[in-house]
């Protein structure tokens, strides 16, 4: 019987650790790279962002390529403009994020009910959003242009 799931595992990136509570990731396919740090609050020096900055920003990364993806898609338009600010909450015991929030700003554009509507459930329906465990509390806020 044939699964309804397709899974695609690809080799994405190699990490080295660097020293200093520092690594290296290096990105296979554009052979970029992303330095982390361990936060000044955990040792670290705090230099780069850390794996859980990291975790926090590719949600609201991961939120804005979807909807933008699916607006072009969808209104042959683009999203320009649009940007986020990302604020991460730690918990001490265990040391976890707690909680994300993701303040979207859409500068440009005239969006009407049913496109703010479609922009919501994207964003919300992101891979990184679904890949969260649940006990992270995802805040959205959608900061719309004023009319």
């Amino acid at each position: 019987m044939p699964s309804k799931f397709i899974f695609l595992v690809m080799k994405i990136a190699t990490i080295q650790y660097t020293g200093e509570l520092s690594t290296e990731i290096r990105h296979h396919s554009s052979q970029s790279t992303v330095i982390t740090d361990a936060p000044i609050d955990n040792q670290g020096l705090g230099r780069y962002l850390s794996p859980t900055d990291m975790t926090a920003c590719s949600l609201g990364s991961c939120m804005i390529t979807i909807m933008a993806i699916k607006f072009k898609s969808l209104y042959q338009t683009d999203l320009e403009g649009l940007s986020a600010c990302i604020h991460k909450t730690m918990q001490s015991q265990p040391r976890r994020i707690s909680s994300i929030t993701v303040e979207l700003y859409f500068s440009k554009g005239n969006f009407n009910q049913a496109q703010q509507k479609n922009l919501v459930q994207w964003a919300q329906e992101c891979p990184v959003a679904l890949s969260l465990h649940p006990e992270i509390k995802q805040v959205i806020n959608f900061n719309w242009p004023l009319r």
